[in-house]
């Protein structure tokens, strides 16, 4: 038996081969996705390890948790916490360590690194260990700063250069002194660092006389263990805590492989959906494969074979294909993840230097998947095939689907489509939250019974088609007669583009809805004409305002500044406004109250105050980061979204209770509205600085919606995979189908249907079933992108389903070229076959 399913593998090596192609392209997802996420984790790793080099033990302020009315606070590290823990017995030095956020410009003006990976520190002393001096010296004073080799090179800065630079706001232009290396993992991934003297540093950052971090030294013979005990024992109990460097690198290994990990989790579901739809194709072809060889399994059944030495032979077959498979796919996923390494470069973000990593356990899942895969989908056939008797599959009496099975089938189709129904519909009135799991699991039954109930639904659909088909005469007919001839393998074939096109259909409905709720949220809650914001989200300086206000044309700013507080033993956090202009700037719908805003009177979002039971009128007390209780009085009570919310008082009220202010965005009104000239005014008032945006509120909607575009434009690349293994399914179905309706086109070649006709009815019956797998699809996926969309409506109050027609039309037509591309090899097959031995063939 074993000999006999290798020469049928080597005997139908064209009819395997998209099989082949079907299960390699998804293991080459899988280990592609393996090997590209291994590489770069393993990269970032092995450089942020070097950075603790330097560090044996690192002492940090210890949070001190909100509890009652007071609001947790973090303790400062000062000088006297750093004198102390340098003269703990096995510290040979420490040192104090001070970061923020600072934005550089390049020679362009254009901001490097895009903000989040824009960091600043302290260069130590006069030769900092951490960071090795390549040319000039170290910075001293507010007009000199040192900048990192790799954004020295990329900018073309050199020492004596004069630099643009920004730490909360206002535009500061220091020298280069110096240029300096690091292995920083920000500065590898595309950002930039830069370093100023101690003192300089903690003045910009807001931390006169304080650090982030103390970084201890130990002495020649003190491990890291002994040292972090005696610094335990010399620092204040309660207020500092202290981490080994290699702790510390472990740390920052696992969250490096931690934000990985959600990546490959992404990737690695697009890789299975590929695999679940090359699964029908398996399915199909061995399912095609042993329908051709009944008379050739009944005969070995009849000379001794049993039931299970026939399904051996077949699962033999789909380990051979699922090998062959599973190490072509290996050798393409190695090459997909070294070619995914370089687009990275390619398309301007640094990942540090390292090795292709290929470990034991991506071949092994490599392997695995193809092989196991491929087996799975060939049990079934081989154990229907095993089952037909003997005599009735030598007499062709077989492979005919009882009346009893089909209804068995539309049965448990039927209950498992109602079922997902049911639990998507019961989803959609969860909150958020709790209804995902439900939803997820809906669209998976759902999906299950229409994929079990599609030989069912593609007799109406394609019959529908009729009238069109007719158009083209016989070959019009017989395609139709085609399809619905063998409705199992047409299901299948369907099947394998429908998910393909679900998917799509559904995250574009998602998409589309979603932008068209921001841009309503935007233009609806906002009045102010720009909103001002740090690129990276951090606060802005108060500085800004003033600015702004100062600026022609201005006639209204109100600086949005948040802190955090305590009410009813609870941690809130208020939002400090202009209370004189807030409503000229904001368009909020008021439930109950007015939107009055000033002194103690505040209002508060719905959502809160019905946590509270406030309605207008209700007086409640709050305290105050810096201990400090007040009375304040709900003055109204508004409708908040995604962008507004919360509790807002007057900056008047908020500011004396802070020790930092910070503002998160400022908002501004100008006298002749939005405009190109208003927005200029603007940037050149803040120095025209590239770590600040300045967006109307097209620019926001705008903003969102990159992300939004990029998002699915990255989807569609990854779906496009299951597209792809789609079409090498209807190629592969058609291709097999002709070989097994030789006889009857030997027949119909010899009763006058000529070359073209021939070929005209593959491609017909190929576009036919493409086109019933897109409509199966695109109405799955406006289903689930409705449902979805009901459960952001929960949180959205703009949200509205938004169905897009127009790209709608596209995957249909996506669909339609589907199944003309794959029909044209069946096609030349078909019309190719010489008559007379088709006829005789068997």
């Amino acid at each position: 038996m074993f000999r006999t399913a290798l020469r049928n593998v080597l005997a139908h090596k064209a009819r395997l081969l998209m099989t082949v192609l079907a299960v390699m392209l998804g293991v080459a997802f899988v280990s592609g996705t393996l090997v590209f996420t291994n590489t770069i984790s393993d990269a970032f790793q092995n450089s942020a390890a070097k950075g603790f080099d330097h560090v044996d033990v690192a002492v940090e302020a210890k949070h001190q948790k909100s509890e009652g009315d007071r609001v947790g606070r973090t303790p400062e590290l000062t000088r006297a916490t750093l004198e102390r823990s340098a003269h703990v017995p096995g510290a040979a030095s420490a040192l104090g360590v001070v970061r923020g956020f600072t934005a550089i410009a390049d020679k362009d003006g254009k901001l490097i690194g895009g903000g989040f990976q824009s960091e600043g520190g302290n260069y130590w002393g006069g030769k900092d260990p951490r960071y090795p001096l390549t040319d000039g010296t170290a910075p001293h004073g507010e007009g000199q700063v040192l900048i990192d080799s790799e954004t020295a090179r990329r900018t073309g800065y050199k020492v004596g250069d004069t630099v643009r630079i920004s730490v909360d706001g206002p535009v500061l232009t220091p020298t280069v002194s110096g240029i300096f290396t690091t292995d920083d993992g920000n500065v590898a991934a595309g950002g930039s660092l830069a370093l100023f003297d101690t003192a300089t540093a903690q003045k910009l950052f807001g931390k006169p006389g304080t650090y982030d971090e103390i970084d201890v030294k130990a002495k020649a013979g003190t491990s890291q263990t002994a040292l972090k005990a005696q610094l335990d024992e010399a620092l204040p109990k309660g207020k500092t805590e202290t981490t080994t460097g290699r702790k510390l690198a472990d740390d920052q290994a696992q969250a490096i492989s931690s934000s990985m990990s959600s990546m490959k989790q992404g990737l690695l579901v697009f890789a299975g959906i590929a695999l679940f739809v090359g699964t029908f194709i398996i399915a199909n072809t061995f399912t095609m494969l042993v329908a051709q060889r009944t008379r050739e399994l009944a005969l070995l059944r009849a000379v001794g074979a049993s039931r299970r030495q026939v399904t051996r032979s077949v699962l033999i077959e789909a380990f051979v294909v699922g090998a062959v498979a599973a190490v072509t796919g290996l050798v393409a996923g190695i090459g997909i993840g070294a070619g995914l390494r370089s687009l990275l470069g390619s398309l301007g973000a640094t990942v540090p230097d390292g090795p292709l990593v290929v470990t034991p356990g991506t071949v092994a899942t490599a392997l695995a998947v193809g092989i196991l895969v491929t087996m799975l989908a060939a049990w079934l056939p081989g154990r229907r095939a095993a089952k037909i008797p003997p005599v009735a599959a030598m007499s062709s009496v077989h492979a005919q689907a009882t009346t009893k099975s089909l209804v068995l089938r539309n049965t448990l189709g039927a209950l498992f489509s109602a079922a997902g129904v049911v639990v998507i519909l019961a989803a959609t009135k969860m909150d958020g939250d709790t209804g995902q799991a439900p939803m997820g699991l809906g669209a998976v039954l759902l999906i299950i019974g229409v994929f079990v109930l599609t030989p069912l639904l593609s007799r109406p659909l394609i019959a529908a088609a009729d009238p069109v088909l007719r158009v083209f005469g016989v070959s019009g007919r017989l395609a139709r007669q085609n399809s619905v001839r063998n409705p199992r393998r047409t299901a299948a074939t369907a099947s394998a583009l429908m998910i393909g096109l679900t998917l799509i259909t559904g995250m574009t409905v998602m998409a589309g809805s979603l932008q068209q709720a921001i841009d309503r949220m935007a233009s609806s809650s906002i009045r102010a004409d720009y909103v001002v914001s740090m690129a990276n989200g951090n606060g802005l300086s108060l500085d800004v305002d003033r600015k702004l206000k100062a600026t022609e044309g201005v006639t209204a700013t109100s600086p949005l500044r948040n802190a955090p507080s305590r009410i009813d033993g609870e941690t809130e956090y208020l939002t400090g406004v202009n209370g004189a202009v807030i409503g000229r700037l904001t368009d909020l719908k008021v439930d109950d109250g007015s939107f009055s805003v000033g002194g103690t009177r505040v209002v508060v979002d719905k959502d809160t105050a019905e946590d509270h039971h406030w309605t207008a009128g209700s007086a409640f007390t709050v305290s105050y980061e810096d201990g400090k209780k007040q009375k304040l009085t709900v003055a109204g009570v508004y409708e908040g979204n995604e962008m507004i919310r919360g509790i807002m008082l007057d900056n008047a009220t908020l500011t004396p209770h802070q020790s930092d202010p910070t503002d998160m965005q400022v908002m501004v009104k100008t006298a002749d509205g939005a405009s190109g000239a208003a927005k200029d005014r603007l940037v050149e008032a803040l120095g025209s600085n590239p770590a600040i945006k300045v967006q109307d509120k097209k620019d926001i909607s705008n903003t969102i919606a990159r992300s939004f575009t990029l998002m699915l434009n990255m989807l569609y690349g990854l779906l496009a995979m299951a597209v792809i293994v789609a079409v090498l399914g209807v190629i592969n179905t058609l291709a097999m189908s002709v070989f097994e309706r030789s006889q009857e086109i030997g027949m119909l070649r010899a009763i006058g249907l000529d070359r073209k006709g021939i070929k005209r009815m593959v491609r017909l019956e190929s576009l036919v079933i493409s086109l019933f797998g897109g409509v199966l699809g695109i109405g799955l996926g406006v289903f689930f992108g409705w449902a979805a969309g009901q459960l952001l409506g929960a949180r959205m109050t703009t949200y509205e389903l938004v169905l897009p027609w127009v790209r709608m039309g596209v995957f249909l037509l996506l669909a339609a070229t589907v199944g003309v591309l794959a029909a044209l090899w069946p096609a030349r097959r078909a019309a190719r076959l010489n008559m007379l031995q088709a006829i005789k063939s068997e």
